[in-house]
């Protein structure tokens, strides 16, 4: 509507009146501002406010976990050099302590208590410190969130969210080091989702509150912290992100990069790199593990001919895994080199920082896939 009010106004000051050109100047800076608008804010502000917004519209929306309350959020000690704004910052003063819950430290507790309200009417938001300690309400997540619209015949939904950070941090070693993402992508019933910046955890946050199926939503700690631009309508309170549709960060020609969460940060970086030495990668953020964007990812593919994917997880079983036998079986005739896979070590996460770096996917990484499927020469290291 806006384009059509302008372009009228902007053709209707064509003429010769002395006050015609001021009023054209002023609309085609109204239009400028209103395309090019944004604002720089971090992914833990973007799920702060699709939290905010989410549970003002709808009374049934309730977040509860540890230190979701008194605390607002566990993760905000960490970004010392800047504003703190944890994850769920004032809504306890504002929505009250009945829909901001503090609980015990007992996933399998609270996590029961969570999906047997949303099977009578509620929508609850799940928040786990960490998807490591999911591991102790799997069973409520998988047998009774995941399996119970299917065995009640479509008669109970299930509009639940669980929600927390999912992967290694710095330094926190083996046992809370996990990736959950290829777990709860292999059950049926269940929608993934990994969002990787402001827009996408902002916009997908809300539909996944809004679905009526329950949702694993695996945030990144590190990426908390990480601000992104956002546009007016990003920042609108109808905005949301449909739930199995991947996005396009760039378009290239030569190789498709796929990945999701931190390491679609880590593929444009490798893009960069590749760039210089005139290879055009196309990186798809997933946004959605379950369901895949298959359509995106074999159109990018019957286009490249090349495919790299790229996860912090383990190699056996993983999502790159998933993509991979996916684009093989419908893409087999369009592939010019074998697929590659960037994946952490299949070993658990070590704890010394040297070692760590090893185990986990680095841009280098990334660059030497997408150049080995290229069929370009890999640079060998000089001696001194």
């Amino acid at each position: 509507m806006f384009g059509i009010i302008s372009h009228k106004l902007v053709a209707s000051t064509a003429g010769g009146s002395p006050g015609q050109p001021i009023l054209r100047a002023a609309v085609l800076a109204m239009m400028s501002n209103y395309s090019t608008a944004t604002k720089q804010i971090m992914v833990r502000e973007a799920l702060n406010s699709a939290l905010d917004e989410e549970m003002a519209a709808d009374p049934t929306v309730f977040l509860m976990g540890e230190e979701v309350g008194e605390y607002e959020g566990a993760y905000k000690v960490r970004f010392v050099n800047s504003p703190l704004t944890p994850v769920s910052k004032g809504l306890l003063r504002k929505y009250g302590p009945q829909r901001v819950v503090d609980t015990p430290i007992t996933e399998a507790g609270f996590t029961g208590i969570g999906v047997g309200a949303s099977c009578h009417g509620l929508r609850p938001i799940v928040e786990f410190m960490t998807f490591n300690f999911a591991m102790q309400a799997i069973d409520h997540i998988i047998n009774s969130a995941a399996k119970t619209n299917y065995m009640s015949a479509g008669n109970i939904n299930v509009p639940i969210v669980f929600r927390g950070p999912n992967g290694p941090a710095a330094g926190v070693g083996a046992q809370h080091s996990q990736i959950s993402s290829h777990w709860y992508s292999s059950c049926p019933g269940l929608k993934v989702l990994a969002p990787y910046s402001s827009e996408d955890a902002r916009g997908l946050l809300k539909t996944a509150i809004r679905d009526p199926d329950p949702v694993v939503f695996l945030e990144n700690e590190l990426l908390y912290g990480e601000s992104f631009p956002v546009s007016d309508e990003v920042l609108d309170s109808s905005f949301c992100l449909p739930i199995g549709k991947a996005k396009i960060e760039k378009e290239g020609k030569d190789v498709t990069i796929t990945a999701f969460s931190r390491m679609v940060g880590y593929a444009l970086k490798a893009a960069e790199i590749l760039e210089k030495e005139d290879l055009e990668a196309e990186v798809i953020n997933l946004r959605s593990i379950r369901p895949l964007d298959r359509s995106l990812i074999n159109n990018s593919v019957r286009k490249t001919n090349r495919l790299v994917t790229v996860e912090e997880g383990f190699p056996q079983h993983g999502v790159g895994a998933e993509i991979c036998a996916s684009v093989v079986e419908e893409n087999f005739n369009y592939l010019d080199a074998p697929v590659e896979r960037i994946s952490g070590a299949d070993a658990p996460m070590p704890y010394a920082a040297n070692l760590e770096r090893l185990a986990l996917p680095q841009v280098e990484d990334v660059v030497r896939a997408a150049r080995r499927a290229c069929y370009r020469s890999v640079p060998t290291a000089t001696t001194a």
